[in-house]
């Protein structure tokens, strides 16, 4: 048996020279075809079988046996003589065609050729043949190396650099060893469905340019796609990979799906490009240690999906969906680009979903070039939805959570938050709405209080209406979300955004509906009074209001008419001895004439500014006086202590 080429030697022949075997040269023209027909002589003879006599024909298909090894390269078989070669190999015990060795290597088929059921007991060589028509090998064996090397398959089918014009089925196919189809082209569409790889399969460096379908295919060797096109929808569905599959610098035109595809080694995806979508719904990889670097113009759909190891997945994608995706053990997610739906994924171990400021890194230190989103707004990654994740392990880093959903997640209070994370903010421009008009002020706000507040009767311009299947929740169930990220925040030492989450936290409770009426009322006036202690602003104001009234009603009832004159009485023994005087102050008279004069003012400021500090300033004060002092001794101290707490909860580290 002659040896069998590898996959990098691929074996090319010009049509301008003579076939490295002894060959039919019928039709030999010099002045248009020097060589003519590029048939092998069959055995005895100095034709090949197409041009052979019809005699000598018969009488060399009679001499054959069912397991005979043939070599019929360069012949060109119609669907009679195929059809009478394969009869004259068929095991009438069977009703199939048993081949020895078959070497097909350089034939042309011109119409349908037929091998359904048929086996291949040595090896098959069909290199640099021809199928003009459809190509059907559903259910049969190779049971030796099967090589489809630059074979064309100009109608729809299933091989390296072979062409099938027309169909190719290879339906329940059986490989037993190597399956070589590199660099074959298939014109339309390429059924492998159901079919077994037992060796090493090659489809390197093919172009499939109408569906591929590889459905329920079971690769038990190494499998290489690596430089693939495939020009239309290309299907892995329920396909099992028992050991490496590799499809690096694949092209995905359409696309590709790999829905319940199991891979048991590695997944090789790197420098592949998906310019449609990349879904790898409940597939499985059992022992992946890291998918990608690659490109997806579309979006990545790994819902259901399965990681049994640890793995390191990297992604320039548009739209990244990992609903209800498990992972075992721990990961990194590493994107570009892409939008992230993390709804109810599970991961036991911890994960990491980091953006990738600068191009990702291939294994070799190059970097991975991003022409499929050149028009893709900007590299930065958003998380869409956090629910029902279980936040324990995760970590995020420099990702936008202004759109992100995270009601029903479970310890969101032990999420890390790595670098610059962005929430959406409140809008802070007035907004009239009837009368007063609406400000509010820029803190960190959920995307969800944006969809409450966008719903609510009355709402004003500014708040995000909640997209399509985002849900909507109250304030009821985001008091205890921005509660747990208040908490996250001040694990991590940062005050500041910890207090734009309390004071989320505050205005959910304030709007909450089972909050008792009188614990409304105080938080309504805590909100009013210091925006929960966290605007500084706010209670300064409301202490520059209360002093200029305070010292507006000291000049007008407060302040004594005039200091009270001192009076001392006493009586003069007669003999002599001490006198005894009492001595007493007449009561503050209350105001007369021009209170609002500069004297009365300067008395009134210093009453005001001691009763800020809770002194008293020691003036002469009327009744009505004393009390406006102590409502100001009670009140503006308060506010000076809230503007103070206000200042030091936006500073403290």
């Amino acid at each position: 048996m002659r040896a069998y080429p590898t996959p990098w030697s691929r074996r090319t022949m010009s049509t301008s020279e003579p076939p490295t075997w002894p060959h039919c040269a019928h039709g030999a023209d010099p002045a248009a075809d020097r060589v003519g027909c590029r048939g092998i002589h069959v055995p005895g003879h100095t034709t090949c079988l197409a041009h052979i006599t019809v005699a000598d024909r018969d009488a060399y298909l009679a001499g054959l046996a069912p397991g005979d090894s043939i070599d019929h390269r360069g012949t060109t078989f119609t669907r009679s003589l195929l059809s009478a070669l394969l009869d004259a190999l068929r095991d009438p015990t069977t009703g199939r065609a048993r081949l020895g060795n078959a070497e097909f290597s350089s034939a042309t088929f011109e119409d349908d050729a037929e091998f359904q059921s048929a086996t291949f007991e040595g090896g098959a060589w069909f290199g640099a043949a021809t199928f003009k028509n459809m190509a059907d090998f559903q259910s049969v064996t190779f049971e030796g190396n099967a090589w489809f090397g630059l074979v064309t398959f100009e109608g729809n089918t299933g091989f390296e650099s072979v062409t099938f014009e027309q169909l190719a089925g290879f339906q329940s196919v059986t490989f037993e060893q190597l399956a070589g189809f590199e660099s074959v082209t298939f014109e339309r569409h390429a059924w492998f469905e159901s079919g077994t790889f037992k060796g090493i399969t090659w489809f390197r460096l093919a172009t499939f340019k109408d569906s591929a379908w590889f459905g329920s295919t079971t690769f038990e060797g190494d499998a290489s796609f690596g430089s693939a096109t495939f020009e239309s929808i290309a299907r892995f569905s329920s396909a099992t990979f028992e050991d490496d599959a590799w499809f690096g610098s694949a092209t995905f035109e359409d696309d590709a799906w790999f829905e319940l595809t199991t891979f048991k080694g590695d997944a090789g995806f790197e420098l592949t490009t998906f310019k449609g979508d990349a879904r790898f719904e409940s597939a499985s990889f059992v022992n992946a240690d890291r998918f990608g670097p690659l490109v997806c113009a579309g979006q990545i759909v790994l819902s259901g999906a399965a990681f049994g190891g640890p793995v390191t997945l990297s992604f320039a994608a548009s739209r990244v969906e990992c609903r209800r995706t498990r992972w075992s053990a721990t990961a990194e997610i590493r994107l570009r680009y892409a939008t992230v739906d993390f709804a109810h994924a599970v991961f036991e171990y911890p994960l990491t979903i980091a953006a990738e400021p600068d191009l990702l890194v291939l294994a070799d230190g190059s970097e991975l070039a991003e022409t499929a989103l050149a028009g893709a707004p900007g590299p930065g990654v958003r998380v869409a939805s956090l629910r029902g994740v279980d936040a324990a392990h995760l970590v995020l880093a420099d990702v936008d959570l202004s759109g992100c959903l995270f009601t029903g997640t479970v310890h969101l209070d032990q999420l890390r938050l790595e670098g610059a994370c962005a929430f959406d903010t409140a809008p802070s421009s007035v907004r009239w709405r009837r009368w007063p008009p609406v400000r509010f002020t820029e803190r960190r706000v959920l995307a969800e209080e944006h969809h409450w507040r966008a719903g609510q009767p009355g709402a004003v311009r500014g708040w995000n209406v909640a997209v399509l299947g985002a849900g909507r929740a109250g304030p009821l169930q985001l008091a205890p979300v921005y509660r747990a990220l208040r908490k996250a925040f001040e694990d991590g030492k940062h005050e500041p955004g910890a207090a734009d989450f309390y004071y989320g936290e505050m205005e959910m409770r304030r709007h909450a509906g089972d909050i008792p009426r009188g614990e409304r009322g105080l938080l309504t006036a805590y909100w009013a009074l210091s925006g929960y202690g966290l605007r500084a602003s706010r209670a300064l104001a409301w202490l520059g209001a209360g002093m200029l009234l305070t010292i507006v009603l000291l000049m007008a009832f407060g302040l004594a008419q005039d200091t009270p004159k001192q009076t001392a009485t006493g009586t003069v023994p007669a003999g002599g001895g001490k006198v005894t005087f009492e001595i007493d102050k007449d009561d503050p008279q209350n105001p007369s004439g021009d209170r609002f004069t500069g004297e009365r003012f300067e008395k009134a400021l210093n009453v005001t500014l001691n009763s800020v500090v809770f002194r008293s300033s020691g003036q002469d004060l009327t009744t009505a006086g004393t009390y406006i002092e102590m409502a100001s001794r009670l009140t503006e101290p308060v506010l000076l202590g809230l503007a103070v707490l206000a200042v030091r909860n936006r500073v403290k580290r």
